[in-house]
């Protein structure tokens, strides 16, 4: 059984695809969940939206109609490639399908596509509530063109639920493939589609670059790792900046406890400053080996909380 994801982490797995989103509103709560429930999830739906314009696109597919109340999908693919989120849960999307098109998608066993011909809304399973479903920005026509950008971000958004669901890209159909009295998507091919999305899962999901720490302004920063680096091998001795390691910054919180003559905080943590560390340890609650003057993480950061600097690993 798939359970979908938070909201949040439905946002996340898209940007974590290289996707641009845009969240529109209350798009986290805003669904049908009151007419019906969401899940167990067994696939993707792509579609068009016979709609010219982004902005009135995501207004529809948000809204929906007085027949057909909104949301209309998930997410809004634009011609540029960005993603609208306009809702999250049992959305007015895929409406009634084929039962035996929903057996093989949980499976994956169909060929290039699903068997045909397929049970239309009236007489279909429900859809709303077994599928994700992307409405991508075109008019249906056949010859309005579908972008690469647009086409790359179905590509992506599809298989970036699938990564999470451990899916397929057989997991991934159009609406037409659902129920026969539709067409869309038109004017790409969704066995295209497919080979694209399982080219794309052969891939690791590229892992963003890590966010540097940055200490509050105007508070002295105290390297952990460094400055158990100081304690052990006395660095300042070779002539390293003090400054890099913090040990002056440290010295002169242990003299302002009490613990450090003034005159013995001169950045080289020697003999006098680890008995005045492991002073302050056994302040802490430490006693025997766990009191033996070089710094640990937690002692360090109670010093820093009581004498104003800051702590990075």
């Amino acid at each position: 059984m798939a359970t979908p994801p938070t909201a949040a982490t439905f946002a996340a797995l898209l940007r974590a695809e290289g996707l641009t989103v845009i969240e529109v509103g209350h798009w986290q709560t805003h669904n049908r969940n009151h007419v019906g429930p969401w899940g167990p999830v067994h696939g993707v739906m792509i579609h068009h939206t016979v709609t010219r314009g982004t902005a009135s696109t995501v207004r529809i597919c948000r809204d929906g109609y007085a027949s057909l109340p909104g949301p209309l999908c998930h997410g809004v693919i634009a011609k540029d490639g960005t993603v609208h989120l306009v809702g999250y849960g049992r959305t007015n999307h895929a409406g009634g399908g084929d039962p035996d098109t929903l057996a093989a998608v949980i499976a994956e066993s169909y060929g290039m596509r699903p068997s045909a011909p397929n049970v239309g809304n009236v007489d279909g399973i429900d859809g709303n509530r077994h599928f994700y479903g992307f409405e991508c920005e075109n008019l249906g026509d056949g010859k309005d063109p579908w972008p690469a950008t647009q086409l790359e971000a179905i590509e992506r958004a599809s298989a970036a639920l699938c990564r999470y669901h451990r899916w397929g890209a057989k997991s991934v159909i159009g609406h037409s493939e659902w129920s026969d009295d539709k067409s869309d998507p038109r004017g790409f091919t969704m066995p295209s589609m497919r080979d694209r999305i399982a080219d794309r899962l052969a891939e690791p999901v590229p892992k963003p670059p890590a966010k540097p720490v940055t200490p509050p302004t105007g508070r002295p920063v105290v390297d952990l790792s460094k400055l158990i680096a100081a304690a052990r091998s006395d660095p300042a001795r070779r002539g390293t900046p003090i400054s890099y390691y913090g040990v002056k910054t440290v010295e002169q919180a242990l003299v302002r406890e009490g613990l450090l003559a003034p005159s013995l905080a001169d950045g080289h943590f020697g003999t006098a400053t680890i008995a005045a560390y492991a002073a302050w340890q056994r302040r802490c609650g430490y006693k025997g080996t766990a009191a033996d003057g070089i710094p640990g993480a937690e002692s360090l950061r109670k010093l820093a909380a009581r004498r104003g600097f800051t702590v990075t690993a």
